[in-house]
């Protein structure tokens, strides 16, 4: 299968330079999620069932399948800047229909575009940045990208709660429209040129190629299949959150439903260790361990609505667990020789994107039927599966991360 580089840029990524893309990440990521605090004012607006409103989420992730699809190889074929350019003038349209349509049938379809366009992107700015660096540099900078795309993802949902209180939800999407259209001239100025040098592949054969290395890499297959679970759990638990504390005996603000999101910085800072552990060999310790602490999770979440201490506790605990099978997934797939990283990452977020949406769907609809503990014992179901498929497919995946 041939492999079409980029033109690498010459000099090294200026700190400047490696601090847009992780702020640029971190903006074009937080569009896609938005949108859980406003889930439950979003169905008022549509007149929507509470039961259904997690397909406004269902319809984000569809983007992103369909980014990850269709439009992120692109970035293989075409020059990045181009691409990049054109993907945040249609993601401004995109929210600018989203924040003053009174249809729900164009708010889904406006929805699902700010999901293709606002996954592009992230994952677009990732594949740059790592281009644009010197290989002695790389990781440094993706990781620093990477950093910015875990703050946009924490701060998406703090920002969506306190403009729709000051100012409504649909402000959330055209205050973005803004800031994203102020980026793109950003961008126009500062990004450089990455024009591929090899023949392009023809666009269908480019597509499928992703399906033939799914097809062909077993631990790709085993880590993608656990990064569904885990992303499936947390869909369960932020999609249905609003409806907690919504409700008495809590009665929140979006605002203040927005700031449990920082809760989770404590998880995810202290699951930045496993990447370390998997490099060490214990990849699939670490694992096991983190899908046990997402069963804990749900434990203490289960007793959220008597004490929010419990919640805080539950949250930690979750992003931890989570973070911690996501970080040493990318550890274990990016260290299996013989494939594309970039094409590799873009099959593990497909898992991403249907866990996510699966999760938002099932959680609003069986909280609408069975409430909180409903939601609880779902996601601790979820959890519980996830760790007998790490444990049943432990003697078809290597005991630790290979050399890269």
């Amino acid at each position: 299968m041939p492999c079409h580089h980029l033109h690498p840029v010459n000099t090294a990524a200026s700190p400047a330079l490696v601090g847009l893309f992780a702020c640029a990440s971190g903006l074009s990521v937080a569009n896609v999620y938005y949108a859980q605090p406003l889930l439950d004012q979003m169905a008022a607006d549509f007149a929507i069932n509470p039961g259904a409103a997690g397909g406004v989420m269902a319809a984000t992730q569809i983007g992103s399948v369909l980014a990850l699809l269709l439009v992120v190889p692109l970035g293989d074929q075409l020059n990045r800047r181009t691409l990049m350019l054109a993907q945040i003038g249609a993601l401004v349209a995109a929210l600018v229909c989203l924040g003053i349509t009174g249809s729900a049938a164009i708010m889904l379809l406006a929805m699902m575009m700010v999901g293709l366009l606002g996954t592009a992107m992230t994952q677009g700015l990732i594949a740059f940045a790592a281009t644009a660096a010197r290989p002695q540099e790389q990781g440094r900078v993706l990781g620093t990208v990477q950093g910015g795309v875990v703050i946009g993802l924490l701060l998406s949902r703090l920002a969506a709660g306190l403009i729709s209180d000051l100012a409504g939800w649909r402000w959330v999407y055209l205050g973005s429209a803004l800031v994203m259209a102020a980026l793109a001239l950003i961008l126009c100025k500062v990004l450089p040129s990455q024009r591929p040098t090899a023949a392009p592949m023809a666009y269908p054969k480019l597509v499928l190629s992703m399906f033939v290395l799914l097809r062909n890499d077993r631990v790709l297959q085993i880590r993608g299949m656990l990064g569904l679970f885990i992303f499936a759990v947390l869909g369960i638990f932020w999609s249905a959150l609003v409806f907690l504390l919504t409700q008495a005996p809590y009665e929140f603000s979006h605002t203040i439903i927005g700031t449990f999101g920082l809760v989770g910085v404590a998880g995810a800072l202290a699951a930045s260790r496993a990447g370390s552990w998997a490099d060490q060999g214990l990849g699939q310790r670490t694992t096991g361990a983190a899908l046990g602490l997402l069963i804990l999770a749900w434990a203490a979440l289960s007793l959220a609505p008597w004490s929010l201490l419990w919640l805080v506790i539950g949250i930690v605990i979750l992003d931890l667990g989570a973070q911690a099978v996501h970080v040493t997934n990318q550890s274990m797939i990016f260290s299996s020789p013989g494939h594309s990283h970039s094409r590799a990452v873009g099959c593990y977020m497909l898992f991403y994107a249907v866990g996510s949406g699966s999760g938002a769907l099932a959680s609003t609809a069986v909280h609408a039927s069975f409430g909180w503990n409903g939601v609880c014992l779902l996601g601790a179901g979820v959890s519980l599966t996830a760790l007998g498929f790490w444990a049943a497919t432990l003697r078809h995946a290597p005991a630790t991360a290979l050399p890269a």
